[in-house]
């Protein structure tokens, strides 16, 4: 279930505030996750990565469309290229597969 829309602004803009670069924008990729809402993917300006669990797409692309310094974006290639995930994240996903 998604939280409601102010503590999604809170979210989102304390991360750009953590991981945004004055000029670079921090990516926001907005998921659909069935019936459990949808999942906002931020990815900042040092590759990190957070998200935000809303209760829709529409509320998710509201919030940011609303957030200052967040572009709506997809998981192309500059997206992607923009990550960095470290081998500690890499090894968690790996024993969530086994």
């Amino acid at each position: 279930m998604g939280v409601s829309d102010q503590t999604t602004q809170k979210r989102i803009a304390e991360f750009v505030q953590a991981h945004g670069k004055p000029g670079t924008a921090v990516r926001a990729v907005v998921e659909p996750i069935g019936r459990a809402g949808a999942r906002i993917v931020l990815v900042g300006a040092d590759g990190a990565m957070g998200d935000v669990m809303t209760k829709d797409v529409e509320s998710a692309t509201k919030a940011v469309e609303a957030a200052d310094n967040v572009e709506q974006s997809e998981w192309d290639r500059e997206t992607t290229a923009a990550t960095k995930i470290g081998s500690a994240h890499r090894r968690k996903m790996a024993k969530m597969r086994s």
